[in-house]
């Protein structure tokens, strides 16, 4: 058993501890050290969300975070601006348009005021956040995407593609969407034969990596619908699996062995037989979800129900997976939101930023890399991935592929101004119906302009604008009980 950094056990065969070593000492991060910011730069008196569901409940970009809250009648997410910390109010707006709570939330790379939301009521929703964040709640979204049969769990946006957005449910489907057109493009529905417990985009968004209950890891070509490599009982235990791709094209697993014990594992997709690295970290029963910096190459794992955060080195010399050191508190984390490179300081040498969810409130973490000089550390900073889209959404769905637009941080981000999201639906009756083409479009029953049809329309128009009205009515009856509550507890004091 081989103890490092900050106590926790990470057992190596002996050989390995001392290749752990030799590397250690020689990386550059070795030193990297987490500390939590004080108390009145938190966000204070937040109900996060109790649902039973393992995503992060917290999406984090260089303007806003995003927290999946408890609300009545329906589900909700909080969306404060970063400044905005201390106590949030009760009445402070919410985004609340989904009838069923809500499961996971994911910023756009390519537009800073732009959330993908999915539900237990089957949809996905895209919303656009004010440029200074919300004054009154937002029940309208920019568009609804309805496919799924059941609960969608896992949104995820294509890094280098405007507009597309990946959503996963317990249909066991997979719906790829051009969300500027409000379009299913590709509907995977038969690749998985049980529960996907998450899914990753790779580096240029040709390939996803799948974690499924069935134990297995499947990478897969989402144009062409072809399961190019898989691995059975990836972890052998039954408890959740996750998987993410690196940069070099990598996958890197977390799960369960037989006996309980977590593991973390690195496999090389062109031959899955064997793992790359296959370590045991400890028994404890929080699934791990890990954060990828490919700049950097290292692994952030936040275990849920763990109060610790746990990082490592990824690297081509064995044992490839170095533990470098763990930033622990006394809370357990109920959840935790990543931010992007493009909002660190790096005038602090701020290599990493963690918003830890509690039970009733959001701490951020920050991760520095210690150094004396005050200059420009080139070193901790390459080029990063920058909100520039590379492609547009028809030339990725028509087989084109590119890497991230990266920026310089040299003089720090200064985010820029985004451009309002559109969502111009095709009409049905002029599309010509396309031959050969390899990918099943998602069936969408077509319009007919007998009465009948329009007929239901206007019956249909009628019940959205009472489901709107429904809604807005929950809404502001949420902030009116929230108002008198507080005028309760001024009396009562």
């Amino acid at each position: 058993m081989c103890q490092a950094g900050g106590g926790s056990s990470w057992r190596l065969r002996p050989a390995l501890q001392r290749g752990l070593r030799r590397v250690v000492r020689q990386s550059k991060f070795r030193h990297v050290f987490g500390q939590a910011v004080k108390n009145d730069q938190c966000y204070d008196d937040i109900r996060v969300s109790r649902v039973t569901w393992d995503s992060s409940f917290c999406a984090v970009n260089p303007r806003f975070v995003a927290i999946i809250i408890e609300a009545s009648g329906g589900g909700a997410f909080l969306v404060l601006p970063l400044h905005k910390t201390g106590r949030i109010d009760k009445s402070y707006p919410t985004v609340c348009g989904h009838t069923g709570p809500v499961l996971d939330i994911d910023w756009c790379p390519h537009n800073d005021q732009v959330i993908a939301s999915g539900s237990e009521d089957c949809t996905v929703m895209v919303w656009q956040i004010p440029e200074n964040g919300l004054t009154l709640s937002l029940t309208e979204p920019v568009v609804i995407l309805e496919g799924h049969s059941k609960r969608v769990g896992i949104v995820a946006w294509h890094p280098t593609a405007r507009n597309v957005l990946l959503s996963a449910g317990c249909d066991n489907a997979i719906i790829i969407w051009n969300v500027g057109t409000g379009e299913a493009l590709l509907n995977l529905d038969d690749m998985h034969s049980d529960m996907i417990y998450n899914v990753s985009w790779n580096r240029n968004g040709s390939l996803i990596c799948t974690a499924s209950k069935d134990k297995k890891v499947r990478v897969i070509d989402p144009r062409k619908q072809e399961i190019v490599a898989e691995k059975e009982k990836a972890h052998e235990g039954a408890r959740p699996m996750r998987a993410i791709f690196l940069a070099d094209g990598n996958v890197f697993t977390t799960g369960f062995s037989r006996m309980s014990e977590r593991q973390l594992a690195l496999w090389n997709p062109k031959n899955m037989q064997e793992p790359i690295a296959l370590h045991e970290m400890d028994t404890s029963n929080g699934v791990l979800l890990p954060f990828y910096d490919p700049d950097t190459s290292i692994i952030y794992l936040c275990g849920k129900g763990d109060s610790s955060i746990r990082y490592f080195e990824i690297t081509d010399e064995s044992p490839y997976v170095h533990y470098l050191n763990t930033f622990s508190s006394k809370e357990p984390q109920r959840g935790m939101g990543y931010m992007p490179k493009r909002g660190l300081d790096v005038n602090k040498c701020e290599i990493a930023r963690f918003f830890k969810l509690h039970e009733r409130k959001c701490e951020p973490i920050i991760m520095t890399v210690p150094r004396k000089s005050d200059l420009f550390q080139d070193d901790l900073y390459p080029d990063t991935a920058g909100p520039e889209a590379a492609l547009e959404a028809e030339e990725w769905f028509e087989g084109k592929n590119a890497d991230p637009i990266l920026i310089s941080l040299k003089h720090g981000y200064i985010p820029g101004k985004n451009r309002d999201l559109k969502v111009v639906k095709k009409n049905i009756l002029d599309s010509k119906p396309t031959a050969n083409k390899k990918c099943d479009l998602i069936s969408v029953p077509k319009k007919t302009t007998d009465t009948a049809s329009v007929q239901n329309e206007a019956k249909l128009d009628e019940i959205l604008k009472e489901i709107k009205s429904i809604k807005d009515t929950i809404c502001n009856q949420d902030e009116r009980i929230s108002k008198l509550e507080q005028q309760m507890a001024k009396i009562a004091a």
